[in-house]
């Protein structure tokens, strides 16, 4: 009885392994038809997308870094000599053009004043006697009443007394221009540095170098701006405005941009006002400079900043996304899609950025179809679906079509 268990039991475990081989040759079946055909099926085309350059007017920009400079400098330096009375600023401020600034002692600088006053006085009245007087010696020299020795010497202490009204207004003008001079006011307009000498020191005033330094004062608005660029950009620049294209800016009409060091563009607009006439001999350069509005005061001398001008007449040229650009060793390509839709390679020369975009100036046709999306899947010589940007994607075979909108 137990023989005959185990043989059913064998007979039952034979079937159920049939049946899964079975099963597993269902579903393997229509494989190794395939198989068996000896062809394999193509894969489908890459799909790209293509755009074709974009064509614009453009100017090439030159990018240089520089300082700003104030156009006036001034340093406050007293006139007379003197005990400093009163300062009438506050340190850093804006100052205008004959805002009072430092007051010097003016006392004896009055009564130097009140006696060149009193001495002209008296050489008015001497002047007034020898006019007299000379006038009587006119008629008694005639008559003679008198000698001419004596005419010639009353001559001669009118004409002293004369010089001597003259010498005496001229000191009254310079006692009156030391009393003016004891008021320190601002020359120009502009932002004042700090005292460098408190009230109740003694000052050096006068002409020479030993004079006292009390201020200085920078203008800020408009302001300029220094840089200096090589040799072979300024020969490119004379060049263009031999022609008519002037891009040196020498006659104030060139426009210019500028941004700070924290700045991400070039929003800051001036203009070209100044280009050197001699060539730095020890850097091969020469110095240029623009003019700015600063009506902020946030440009300040000393300040670095970049500044872009024009390096070239207005062109047409084509731009495409930089990107799409690729290297191979020191030269430049693009890969466009060509007849058939096959990939093709393009050597390109390349200008500069504007607006995210690459200048493309020698190498490309304007109709020409530049692959922008899906370059590291193909290769030159592949065939290729081209999409045009910004258009739908073809549908796959047997999907259903889009819904319109």
């Amino acid at each position: 009885m137990q023989r005959e268990a185990m043989a059913d039991f064998s007979i039952l475990r034979t079937v159920a392994n049939s049946g899964r081989a079975a099963a597993v040759f269902a579903m393997l079946s229509p494989l190794l038809m395939q198989c068996g055909d000896g062809k394999q099926a193509d894969p489908p085309p890459q799909q790209v997308t293509v755009a074709k350059p974009i064509q614009r007017t453009i100017v090439d920009l030159d990018e240089y870094v520089g300082r700003f400079v104030a156009i006036n400098s001034v340093e406050i330096r007293a006139r007379v000599s003197g005990y400093l009375e009163q300062i009438h600023f506050r340190d850093g401020q804006i100052v205008k053009v004959g805002d009072l600034l430092f007051s010097v002692d003016k006392r004896p600088f009055q009564n130097t004043l009140d006696q060149a006053r009193a001495n002209l006085e008296q050489a008015k009245a001497n002047l007034a006697f020898t006019e007299n007087d000379l006038a009587r010696g006119q008629q008694l020299v005639r008559d003679k009443t008198i000698t001419e020795q004596t005419f010639d010497q009353r001559t001669q202490a009118n004409r002293n007394a004369v010089a001597s009204v003259a010498a005496n207004e001229a000191a009254v003008r310079q006692a009156e221009l030391d009393m003016q001079f004891t008021e320190l006011r601002a020359p120009v307009d502009g932002r004042i540095g700090d005292r460098r000498v408190s009230p109740g020191n003694l000052v050096t005033g006068g002409a020479a170098g030993n004079t006292t330094l009390l201020a200085t004062i920078v203008s800020t608005d408009p302001i300029r701006f220094e840089f200096t660029f090589d040799e072979a950009s300024y020969l490119r620049y004379e060049r263009f405005s031999r022609t008519g294209r002037d891009v040196t800016g020498r006659d104030g009409s060139v426009v210019v941009m500028l941004k700070l060091i924290d700045e991400p563009d070039f929003k800051h607009s001036g203009y070209m006002d100044f280009v050197d006439n001699v060539i730095d001999r020890s850097s091969g350069t020469i110095r240029g400079r623009a003019v700015f509005s600063n009506p902020d005061s946030v440009f300040t001398p000393g300040m670095f900043a970049r500044v872009r001008v024009p390096g070239s007449p207005s062109y047409a040229a084509l731009l495409i996304p930089d990107a799409s650009i690729g290297s191979e060793q020191v030269k430049k390509f693009v890969l466009v899609v060509g007849a058939e839709n096959k990939v093709m390679p393009k050597y390109v020369t390349l200008g500069q950025l504007s607006d995210g975009l690459r200048v493309i100036k020698d190498g490309l046709a304007p109709d020409d179809a530049v692959i922008v999306n899906g370059l590291m899947r193909v290769r030159p010589g592949m065939q290729v679906t081209p999409v045009e940007q910004g258009a739908a994607p073809p549908s796959a075979p047997g999907a259903p079509p889009a819904k319109p909108n």
